[in-house]
């Protein structure tokens, strides 16, 4: 039944379907685009065609054909020339293809060819950073009402990971990525996604679904954008800064995100909940000799730093498990908790930014984004 629904589906979407050309998903993080991507079904799969700016530009066309149960059955990916029309597209860069109980990746390098097999699932789809479109297969081709739930596989490099597709009491539709946290879709009328909002995630991305997209012609704006050194970069740089208070060293490592015009404390870092202060790796400090962090005394060593922000202070946890991710919190390894002083920082702070400054008598550990300052006292 599941798979005649699918064939039904995609039949509808290749044949019957009203979509204008050229309709696809705009992928933004606060008001920089972070990927533009279009897509269209076909009698047995889809073709989509995808740019994603993060670190540098890379254009990508997808050719898919499904098989019976809305899983790959072949997959093409080719390297597209930004410069160039995506259909012209000669270089193959990864072919899968299911054989059995298997699915065969091949990966084209320019020193040679590196083949992968892969546990087939039913239904196994792709997972592309940033990109969209094979979670609007997802969701076309598991009809839902509201309390059901499946679980879609999506292949990430060597790996098969399981994305929990729901319908709520309200008829909403979540996603729920592995480890990242969950996506609330707006369906459009056609069951595919017309808004993808993932703020309770980790990249806090806010997808849009878009008609009439000019793809080529957008590819080569932003290639003329980095000739002349606009980079995206990376979505939350890894920072390691070093400073020295009085023959006391401090060493910091965090991931830092930029502001991208989004409303930070009090918006996408919400007041009274546990922040890792940053992103990706939790934040790490080392101090080379025993000092006082607000209230905490805290011995010559390391330690991961979690702030939980509120709008006229907030409180600093002090952790003592190191090399964890940012969402990992264990509330018995807490070293200690002290209170944070705001205050309004002048000077804009576009990158998340942690530092320790010499007070005189003293230092100060500050954490600096847009026009917020959270400072603790350090004594020496």
């Amino acid at each position: 039944m599941r798979a005649f629904v699918f064939l039904l589906i995609v039949l509808t979407a290749a044949c019957g379907s009203k979509e204008p050309a050229n309709v696809g998903f705009i992928t933004r993080l606060g008001t920089d685009t972070v990927a533009v991507e279009t897509f269209e079904f076909t009698d047995n799969g889809v073709i989509a065609d995808v740019i994603v700016r993060v670190p540098t530009l890379v254009a990508t066309r997808y050719e898919l054909t499904l098989d019976e149960m809305g899983g790959i059955e072949q997959m093409t990916v080719y390297d597209v020339d930004p410069n160039k029309s995506f259909a012209d597209a000669q270089k193959i860069m990864r072919e899968d293809t299911r054989n059995g109980d298997s699915l065969m990746v091949a990966y084209h390098q320019e020193n040679g060819t590196v083949n992968v097999a892969v546990p087939y699932e039913s239904g196994v789809l792709p997972f592309i950073e940033y990109t969209h479109w094979p979670f609007e297969v997802a969701l076309r081709a598991n009809p839902m009402q509201a309390g059901d739930s499946v679980d879609v596989p999506m292949i990430a490099g060597r790996r098969t990971l399981g994305f929990l597709l729901t319908i709520n009491d309200e008829g909403n539709t979540v996603i729920r990525h592995p480890f990242r946290g969950t996506m609330d879709v707006v369906r459009s009328d056609i069951d595919g996604i017309e808004t993808l909002d993932a703020s309770a995630t980790t990249r806090k991305l806010l997808v849009e679904r878009t008609e009439n997209i000019p793809i080529e012609q957008i590819a080569m704006q932003f290639k003329k954008a980095e000739e002349t050194g606009k980079v995206f970069g990376e979505l939350s740089g890894a920072v390691t800064q070093e400073f020295e208070v009085d023959g006391t060293n401090f060493r910091l490592e965090y991931g830092s995100p930029m502001a991208r015009g989004r409303e930070l404390f009090g918006g996408i870092v919400s007041y009274g909940e546990r922040w890792r202060t940053g992103a990706n790796r939790a934040t790490h400090i080392r101090t080379s000799a025993d000092i006082r962090i607000g209230d905490v005394e805290v011995p010559a060593g390391e330690y991961t730093l979690f702030t939980i922000p509120e709008a006229e202070g907030g409180t600093l946890i002090i952790n003592k498990q190191t090399g964890q991710n940012g969402r990992s919190y264990n509330i018995e390894m807490d070293l200690g908790r002290t209170a944070m002083n705001r205050v309004v920082n002048e000077d804009y702070v576009e990158t998340f930014t942690i530092t320790v400054s010499d007070e005189g008598t003293g230092a100060a550990l500050n954490l600096l984004w847009g026009n917020t300052k959270y400072t603790i006292p350090i004594e020496l």
